[in-house]
Formats: C-alpha cells, sequence, structure tokens
C-alpha cells in the first residue's frame, strides 16, 4: 500500500473512530467540555448533535479516556431498540443481573434503580450514553425521562448524554417532547472544520501517522477543504483516495489537482470522468519522454452536442468475447482483417498492433468496441464518451493497476498499449485466462499472451460499470441511504447469512465488520468503503445480468 511509499507507519485517514487521532479543534474542545460537565455535574440531560461525519462518535472515543476511574458507563451504540429491549441493553452493559422469569419494564426499572442506589452509596457515577440518538422512537425516549426520575434528594443517580445528527434536535423540539426538552440542561451542535483547521486536521492525522515532511501542498489542503466542507469524515475519505491515486502514480506530494479527482471517485462531485484518463496518460508521457518514446496522448471526444441515444439500444445481455465481435461494425477508416486469423490463433501482440495500428486502435474506436459489449451505441461525433455513457447508466472507472486486478472485477477494459516504436494503442481486453486473451482491434479479435500484454502496458485501464442501486454512489460507515439495503441483501446473498437488521438504511458496525471481510476475500482495499470497484466486485458475485464479462479463454 501506500504507506511505505509516504514513509507513513499506518493508514492516516482510516474512518475508524482512533481517539489517538482526535484533533481537538475548538468546536471539538467545547463539545468535550459539554460531555465532561455531563458527568461530572450530576445534570440530567446533555445533548450533542453535529452532522454525519462531523467525529461524535471519535469524540465519544476520546470521552471514554477522560473518564474519572468512579465512573461506569452503559454505551448504547444502535437505539433502534424497543423499550425493553433498551433497558435490557442498558443492563448488560452495567453487568447487571436480570431479574428472574420474563423481564418486564418495571422488573428491569426496579433492578437498574438498585444498581444506582448501590453505586451512589459507593461514591460512583453512572453514565448512559446513546449514539446515533436520533433513531430512538418516542416510546423508548419517554422512557429515558422516566429514568432521570431515578434521584436521591440531592442529585440524579444517572446522567444520561444523548448524541445524534441534526434530526435529534428537530425530533426533540416536538410539543409531545417538551417534558424531555426541559430536562436538557446542556446542549452543543458541532459545526464542521473551519479552511485552516482542516489544514491543521490534516497535518495533525499524517504527523500521527510518522509522517516526517509535508505530503499535501498547501493548495491541496485548501482544496480538501472546499471538496469535503471541513467534514471530517469527508475529509478522510478524499484524502485517503489521494494519496493511493499518487502513490500509483508514483508522486511524492498530493496536489490539488489529485485531491479534486479523488473527490469525484469517491463521491462522484460531477466533474468529468476523463480527467482520471488525461492525467494518467499525461503521466505516462513523461516516463515515455524519459525513456526516448513518442506519446501522442489521449483523445476521449470531440464534436457537437450530445444527443440522446435511443433507448431501444440498452440491455443486451452476457456475451463471450467472439459474439462481441461479430457485433462491431466498422467504421471507413478500420483495419478490416478478412484472412484466417482469429482469437483463436495466438499471435505475437507486437506483431498485431504494428499491422492493426493507426485509426483502429484509437481511443474513439476502443471506446465504440467497449460502449457496443454493453449494448449501446458510441457516437464519434459527440463530445465525452463518459458523459455518453451516463445516459445509459453507465460509467466510467478508470484506474492503474494488474492484470490480475483487471481478471478481478471481471468488466471488458480499454487498455493502453505501446508498441516497440513508443507508439500508443488503445484496445479492448474482451476476455482473459490464465495466460492468453483476447483483445478487440476495430472489428477484429486477436489472441495474444498476456506475458506480451503486460509488456506493452503502463498499468492504466478503463472500464464501465452499472452501479445497481441506480446511481453513483459511495457507501461508508455510519451513512444513511436507500443504497445500504441493497448491499445489506448483496452480502447476505453471497456470504450465505443475513446482515441483521436486514430492512434497516443505516450503514452500522455489524455492515462495516462484513464488508471488510468481502473485501480482504476479493483482495480488495479493507477500508470499508464501499465504493465503485467494491461495487462492482459485488455484481460479478452476484452473477448480476447485462453485464459482459472476461470470459475465461481455455
Amino acid at each position: 500500500m501506500y504507506t511505505s511509499f509516504f514513509g507513513l507507519n499506518e493508514k492516516p485517514f482510516s474512518i475508524t473512530p482512533d481517539p489517538r487521532y482526535l484533533y481537538m479543534s475548538e468546536r471539538h474542545s467545547e463539545a468535550l467540555a459539554h460531555l465532561v460537565y455531563g458527568i461530572t455535574e450530576s445534570g440530567g440531560f446533555v445533548q450533542l448533535t453535529g452532522e454525519v461525519g462531523t467525529g461524535k462518535t471519535t469524540l465519544i472515543r476520546s470521552l471514554l479516556q477522560r473518564l474519572p476511574e468512579n465512573t461506569e458507563v452503559a454505551l448504547v451504540l444502535n437505539p433502534q431498540l424497543s423499550c425493553i429491549e433498551f433497558l435490557i441493553t442498558i443492563a448488560e452493559e452495567l453487568r447487571i443481573r436480570r431479574p428472574s422469569g420474563s423481564a418486564n419494564v418495571k422488573s428491569l426499572i426496579t433492578v437498574l434503580n438498585h444498581y444506582l442506589l448501590k453505586n451512589h452509596g459507593k461514591g460512583q457515577r453512572t453514565v448512559l450514553i446513546v449514539d446515533e440518538a436520533q433513531n430512538l422512537t418516542v416510546d423508548v425516549l419517554e422512557q429515558i425521562r422516566l429514568l432521570t426520575n431515578l434521584e436521591t434528594a440531592r442529585q440524579k443517580l444517572l446522567q444520561i448524554i444523548l448524541i445524534g445528527q441534526p434530526e435529534l434536535r428537530k425530533l426533540l423540539n416536538r410539543d409531545d417532547m417538551r417534558q424531555l426538552a426541559q430536562r436538557i440542561t446542556g446542549r452543543y451542535h458541532l459545526e464542521p472544520l473551519s479552511r485552516e483547521e482542516t489544514s491543521a486536521y490534516i497535518e495533525h492525522r499524517l504527523s500521527v501517522a510518522g509522517a516526517t515532511g509535508p505530503i499535501f501542498t498547501t493548495s491541496a489542503r485548501e482544496e480538501v477543504f472546499r471538496r469535503s466542507g471541513g467534514v471530517p469524515r469527508i475529509i478522510n475519505v478524499v484524502s485517503d483516495r489521494a494519496l493511493l491515486g499518487a502513490y500509483t502514480q508514483d508522486l511524492p506530494e498530493i496536489s490539488p489537482a489529485l485531491v479534486r479527482l479523488a473527490a469525484e471517485e469517491v463521491y462522484d462531485t460531477g466533474m468529468r470522468k476523463e480527467r482520471w484518463w488525461r492525467i494518467a496518460a499525461a503521466t505516462i508521457a513523461i516516463v515515455a519522454v524519459a525513456l526516448g518514446l513518442v506519446w501522442t496522448g489521449i483523445r476521449i471526444a470531440a464534436g457537437p452536442t450530445l444527443e440522446a441515444v435511443p433507448a431501444a439500444s440498452e440491455g443486451i445481455g452476457e456475451m463471450n468475447a467472439s459474439q462481441a465481435s461479430t457485433i462491431v461494425a466498422p467504421t471507413p477508416t478500420e483495419t478490416v482483417n478478412d484472412g484466417p486469423e482469429s482469437e483463436y490463433t495466438q499471435q505475437p501482440l507486437e506483431e498485431v498492433l504494428q499491422r492493426h495500428g493507426g485509426a483502429a486502435t484509437s481511443t474513439d474506436t476502443a471506446f465504440g468496441t467497449l460502449f457496443r459489449l454493453w449494448g449501446v451505441e458510441h457516437r464519434q461525433d459527440a463530445p465525452n464518451a463518459c458523459d455518453q455513457a451516463e445516459m445509459h447508466n453507465l460509467f466510467c472507472l478508470y484506474q492503474r493497476g494488474s492484470l490480475s486486478e483487471v481478471q478481478s472485477l471481471n468488466r471488458p477494459v480499454i487498455l493502453n498499449l505501446h508498441d516497440d516504436s513508443g507508439s500508443p494503442h488503445h484496445v479492448v481486453l474482451q476476455s482473459m485466462g490464465d495466460y492468453r486473451g483476447t483483445i478487440g482491434i476495430g472489428r477484429n479479435t486477436f489472441s495474444v499472451a498476456l506475458g506480451d500484454v503486460a509488456d506493452h502496458w503502463f498499468g492504466d485501464y478503463l472500464l464501465l460499470w452499472r452501479p445497481q442501486t441506480g446511481e453513483q454512489t459511495s457507501f461508508y460507515p455510519g451513512m444513511r441511504d436507500p443504497g445500504v439495503g441493497w448491499l445489506r441483501e448483496s452480502l447476505a446473498t453471497i456470504q450465505g447469512r443475513p446482515i441483521a437488521p436486514m430492512n434497516s438504511d443505516h450503514y452500522d458496525q455489524d455492515l462495516e465488520a462484513r464488508v471488510k471481510d468481502y473485501q480482504k476475500s476479493r483482495r480488495l482495499d479493507v477500508d470499508g468503503l464501499v465504493g465503485q470497484q467494491t461495487q462492482i466486485a459485488i455484481n460479478s458475485d452476484l452473477g448480476t445480468s447485462g453485464i459482459p464479462k472476461l470470459v475465461t479463454v481455455n
């Protein structure tokens, strides 16, 4: 991974809530002070809110490390519970023996009250922390209010901290919640980081991870702020992908351009997808010049305004490489092979590139071949091939990697090859086995040794993919999105066991653990971020129909 490349001891932008990486901005310091006050001053409720990803859970972890020794804590991370389940969870967190017989609210309150009185007699405080409190039902919130009635003549026996998203404030502002709201003695809303704090946050995390010098330029840190809005979780995800992008391109520092591309890849911010392709082409050009080679660049597309392609062109099913080659209609500039050559006769790749280069291995022709494998039309007279793809709910993914990575993604890809004279050729890898594969050049397909492909390839490729959720979205721990339901169902099918609760749209800790298990089994980055590569792998493992795949060559 990139850690050794940048001289780091570990990944600095992991989205797991590690207190070592907590950056104490002015806002976080104030928030932590409110939480400590709620524990030490024996008040009723303390309410902490903040947008998704602002560091609330990390703040909890830091708070737990700062607790006085005479404090016991019940931490409820998943509050989507009934009243009885909620009380049972508190009892289990405090290691209280449950009442004999079938538990009910009255019996659970009784044993809890006895335990709190016992703790109070020993000079101990008991604290209940509820994370994701915006998910609490009205019945459970009322039960929490009743818990504050457990008190002595001088103080409350149970301090309660409610932590949640801004929806918690709206919930507690309801008229039927006024009795609970009146008992809240401290409120704090955690705002995103400022521009200066974002820059300091990035440097802080890099320093904790072992960085000995600057990695992000000043302008790159400013770009991270613009793309993230100062939300720590988004800062982490974008910065991590920017580091990975720099590593794959052998760049020693992070520039604003890399940050913009990282943000596009992770969150689909609307920038042109071809920029990944063009930047990689420019990087390869530098290498080629250094080697005395000639690089002519990559042209994606140019022409008049994009027009809609008839919907009837969508929906081709799976096909093998030979079937795909028969539906590629040649343009007047393509080299057409009418001889005995076919995908079943293995040929030297250098000879194929020399004989069938030129317009047949242009970027436009390669995109035309790739589009047809997906059953859609590519217009050479229209700009931006990837924008055309999006009209059919297809998205471009540009990566640099290995042939084994390409095989694991199991999609036809455009490869950027160079012949021995240094001239570039864009071909479509339509199928591959252990030792040989089939490439498409214009109307022709050729069987070539994968070793030859590796010798003529710098490692960059582009593929098309279709998200099953209907839009290009990345999923990350803590988020809520209807597509999380698709993720749960898909992994449950692949791994053969459910991920409770199956009807939840919350990316919780259980789902994160299952995602990481899946990523590890598929040799993907084990980061819990379900981006394009992980979704593509899931679609392949589900056997989703209508997807052209790399067909194994015998």
